[in-house]
């Protein structure tokens, strides 16, 4: 019954009209481009607005701290994409998901807006963190319903999708973050709540023309027994937290601290308890028991990855501000502007690599293979990074070595990101569609956990071993999964 519903969800949906794609891809593209950009821009200015000092608009926060709490805000945005595709999966369908998230990012930006004090801070990342977590993932499986199975646009479509994105990120750190550094940080936050506002708008005003039935199909729908049972266990969970943190805090036994540790396990722990779930579902076939299988070493390859490029928002952002010459060529570089660095190069690459996978057809890497790449380049991104650091004597080093890092990452990025995105929503069970491809953001959240722990060993005088390790093991671990490629492939079966 599942199969026959979505099939005919694809077939309501036009296929051509958005540079020879479905119409649908254009409603999610713009949706996507104004949520990346309200998330992006707060982003390239969150950091600097912990640990900048009161007198100059920040909270104040030591630098150690605002670094490990910016990678746990990261990790709790995708680690909430598991409330958001069970909604989605079980509740609400992908588009009403995506359209609640909206709203609630929205307000989280609105909430950063408001001059306050760490508490408006912390009410803005449970806003942003449950809207992402609602929106994120649901907007992607959509890219995928609007696709058959055997279509062979999909990647391509994925990669296009990649593309807004990244023209989001790239427009946001050079308006919030120039607007948040230059003139106030609420100023910027500001700018990032507009964004979401015409990403609703866009949504909103074109999903029934161009998404038809997309989106509005619950795939696996809770009885209304179910339904009740579930919103009351809701309903005590989420007074027995308010009631630990009102006791916790005062007693001092809930510290940013014990936080990060606490979310640092959660990060590990959810993504094998998903595994471990869908695996031994009875509503999960042989077949993507296989699957679930071969996708293990591709979870673990992402997690790597991220754990190197979502350093970019932490580490490298603070290599910017602190280590790195900002008047260059006479010109006053902002350190929020390296944030656009990486979603520019991929506005510029995305495009070659979707034309060279479709160019190449059967004769592509294989997915595990392009994961294997992805690793290599991330590792060198670090590799590279150490070498001024060796060469400056702690001088503060050129510019053109983070875009350098920065590009390089890109590069396993485009071969590891937008065909994760897409062979997920290939070898996910039926189920759990909306589900699996949270569980694929999971792999960015347990990313970001392992960095709350260990940003804390970064200083000037341990930044050449900092790097150097990480960079090594991801090098070693490239190796490791393009020499299992072939056995990782089989258990994929038949997924290209």
């Amino acid at each position: 019954m599942a199969n026959i519903n979505k099939q005919k969800i694809v077939d309501s949906v036009p296929q051509k009209g958005f540079f020879g794609h479905p119409k649908g891809l254009f409603t999610l593209f713009f949706t996507e481009f104004w949520e990346r950009f309200s998330y992006y821009g707060m982003r390239a200015i969150l950091v600097f607005y912990m640990y900048y000092e009161v007198s100059q608009g920040g909270l104040g926060l030591p630098e150690s701290t605002a670094l490990a709490i910016m990678s746990i805000y990261g990790s709790l945005v995708y680690m909430s994409g598991i409330i958001g595709g069970w909604l989605a999966d079980r509740i609400l369908g992908t588009s009403k998901a995506l359209l609640y998230g909206g709203i609630l990012i929205m307000f989280g930006h609105i909430a950063l807006a408001i001059p306050g004090s760490i508490s408006m801070f912390f009410v803005s990342m449970v806003l942003i963190v449950l809207g992402t977590g609602l929106l994120k993932p649901n907007v992607s499986t959509m890219v995928g319903e609007i696709y058959s199975e055997k279509d062979q646009r999909r990647d391509a479509g994925f990669s296009i999708f990649y593309m807004g994105i990244n023209l989001g990120g790239f427009l946001a750190p050079l308006i919030v973050g120039t607007l948040g550094t230059e003139v106030n940080f609420h100023l910027g936050f500001g700018i990032a709540a507009v964004g979401m506002f015409f990403g609703l708008m866009v949504y909103i005003f074109t999903r029934g023309k161009n998404l038809g039935l997309a989106g509005t199909y619950v795939r696996n729908p809770l009885s209304p027994e179910e339904k009740k049972k579930t919103f009351k266990w809701i309903g005590l969970a989420a007074l027995v937290v308010v009631v630990l943190i009102a006791v916790t805090i005062p007693l001092g036994l809930l510290t940013i601290a014990t936080f990060v540790g606490l979310v640092g396990i959660l990060g590990i722990v959810i993504p094998i308890i998903y595994f471990v779930v869908m695996y031994r579902s009875p509503k999960t076939t042989a077949t993507e028991r296989s699957r679930i299988i071969a996708y293990i070493p591709l979870f673990i390859a992402s997690v790597m990855f991220w754990a190197i490029q979502e350093q970019g928002s932490t580490i490298l952002a603070n290599y910017a501000d602190q280590r790195t010459q900002l008047e260059f060529l006479g010109i006053s570089i902002s350190p929020a502007w390296f944030q656009s660095l990486n979603p520019l190069f991929i506005i510029f690459l995305a495009p070659v690599f979707a034309w060279m996978w479709v160019k190449l057809g059967d004769r592509q890497p294989s997915v595990p293979k392009k994961f294997s790449l992805g690793l290599l380049f991330a590792g060198l991104s670090f590799i590279v990074i150490l070498v001024p650091g060796m060469l400056s004597g702690g001088a503060l080093v050129s510019p053109l070595w983070l875009v350098l890092s920065y590009f390089i990452v890109v590069l396993g990025e485009l071969c590891l990101s937008p065909v994760g995105l897409s062979a997920t929503t290939k070898l996910a069970p039926a189920a759990f569609s909306a589900q699996t491809m949270s569980l694929w953001f999971l792999s960015n959240a347990a990313a970001q956990a392992i960095n709350a722990q260990i940003v804390r060993f970064y200083t000037p005088e341990t930044e050449t071993l900092y790097f150097g390790i990480i960079g090594v093991t991801a090098l070693v671990l490239s190796l490791v999964l393009f020499l299992i490629s072939p056995k990782i492939q089989h258990k994929m079966k038949g997924v290209k």
